[in-house]
């Protein structure tokens, strides 16, 4: 029932008649040197053996460590919530300093002359912590008129950044001139 085509017809049965091995290669010794890295470490190296103390400290020492750890990292979160809860305080004098050249931004550059009265009042704390109640109010209340003049602004509703640059370059070109008036 089967039958060979000639294509399939080998002329030899023997697959390994023309090759030649030499037996001095066919015989090896394994020594300690010749072996892979993998054998060498699994069965010939003794373990270091430590006694029921030794394990007891080192297991002590892992043990207080994690414990630091842990201690280490309540620490962290404690200061982070501390940092997130403390308002940021410190200098405030350049910061209200500042507020008049942004309410020069809010008149559009119309500058408000001082008043002529020969008679000096008396001058109000510059520091907001100084003040008295009544000073405060009236501070406050210029600066939300002056907010809203300035949010109402056309110059500041197109180009709010435009606005602000514009009114800075004219504030340090009055000041190198030498006469800056609030």
């Amino acid at each position: 029932m089967f039958l060979l085509d000639k294509d399939w017809d080998f002329p030899s049965s023997d697959v390994f008649s023309g090759l030649e091995i030499d037996p001095g290669t066919l015989v090896r010794k394994l020594d300690l040197d010749s072996r892979s890295i993998i054998s060498s470490r699994t069965g010939l190296e003794e373990k270091a053996v430590l006694s029921k103390k030794e394990k007891m400290k080192l297991r002590k020492e892992r043990w207080l460590q994690k414990i630091e750890s842990v201690k280490l990292a309540k620490q962290k979160q404690k200061a982070e919530a501390k940092r997130k809860a403390t308002p940021v305080v410190g200098d405030m004098q350049p910061l209200i300093e500042a507020l008049p050249e942004l309410s020069d931004l809010t008149t559009g550059g119309r500058g408000r002359k001082p008043p002529k009265s020969h008679v000096k009042a008396k001058a109000e704390p510059a520091d907001f912590c100084l003040m008295k109640q009544a000073q405060k109010c009236r501070l406050l209340e210029k600066e939300v008129a002056r907010f809203h003049e300035v949010i109402t602004n056309p110059r500041y509703r197109a180009n709010p950044l435009m606005a602000i640059s514009e009114h800075l370059f004219k504030r340090l070109r009055q000041e190198e001139e030498g006469h800056v008036g609030f």
